[in-house]
């Protein structure tokens, strides 16, 4: 049901969006005992399946034409890179502060659609970006020193998410929102695939996939599920408030990162990383409230 019922819609986004940091904490549990690259890949050859049934069973053969390939290619992947490099951030540093430098994405994707296509960046666009950066150095600072170029992998994420948001905004309206979900599985699937065995050939022993107990396909799938319920009950606060109400509920990400990170794993972010982090968050309400009163 459309019902406009703004309390039910930001509900159901909270949802959403907690469910989001839950399947990442599932992800870190699988950290050390099986490369990024396949978690990745199984992850989403789970999420294609599923979503081509659901697909199939909604809209027929119909729903299966490509629209736009090289677009659809694109959203592929982008969600493919950030995927890789967000799944194998979490297994080398706290949740919270991975989940945290990837919420620069959509400020990237303000900055990128500037140049791309040509939307114009307001000056709140910028100070936004400018604070968020300075979010991230604070965040990376420790863990730059610990792990050297790996502590930049979550704003390859970040950068692999604004690159799918601007494939999203030109990809509306040329299918189903179900369909669309399934041509970004569908897509990536086979690139993660790709990306796991020539990591496994590469000699590198962290990239090596062995053959997975039954707990790990187990993980793999529950966070297919979950990944793909958060979208859909993000689409159906989507229905029942406006997306402006909506946007700051993303932030729960962080704040569920938090929690499970210092329940299940016992990561304790120090008062400089966490003031990192307040700065992002702070960067991206600022920025939404101006673009709202706009």
């Amino acid at each position: 049901m459309t019902d406009n019922n703004p309390a039910r819609g930001l509900l159901f986004a909270l949802y959403g969006f907690a469910m989001l940091s839950a399947g990442d904490a599932v992800i870190k549990t699988i950290g050390g005992t099986w490369p990024g690259t396949a978690v990745a890949a199984l992850r989403y050859c789970f999420g294609a399946a599923g979503l081509a049934v659901m697909l199939w069973r909604s809209e027929g053969a119909a729903g299966f034409v490509v629209p736009m390939p090289k677009l659809q290619l694109l959203r592929g992947f982008s969600v493919a890179v950030a995927t890789i490099a967000f799944f194998s951030s979490i297994v080398l540093m706290p949740l919270a502060e991975a989940t945290a430098i990837v919420f620069v994405g959509p400020l990237l994707t303000a900055l990128i659609s500037r140049f791309w296509l040509n939307e114009r960046a307001g000056w709140a666009t910028w100070l936004a970006a400018g604070v968020a950066f300075v979010g991230v150095l604070i965040i990376v600072r420790p863990n730059f020193a610990i792990l050297g170029a790996a502590a930049l992998l979550p704003l390859v994420a970040a950068t692999g998410m604004a690159f799918l948001m601007i494939g999203n905004r030109k990809a509306a309206g040329l299918g189903s929102p179900l369909q669309m979900q399934f041509l970004i599985a569908a897509v990536a699937a086979p690139i993660l695939v790709i990306a796991a065995i020539l990591g496994h050939l590469s000699g590198i022993s962290r990239l090596h996939v062995g053959l997975p107990d039954w707990t790990i396909l187990l993980r793999c799938a529950i966070v297919a599920v979950t990944a793909t319920c958060s979208h859909w009950l993000v689409y159906l606060g989507t229905t029942k408030a406006s997306a402006a109400q909506i946007a700051p509920m993303v932030y729960v990400q962080i704040l569920v990162a938090l929690l499970l990170g210092f329940i299940v794993f016992g990561d304790r972010p120090d008062m400089i990383s966490l003031g990192g982090s307040a700065l992002i968050v702070a960067a991206g309400l600022g920025l939404w409230m101006v673009q709202r009163r706009a």
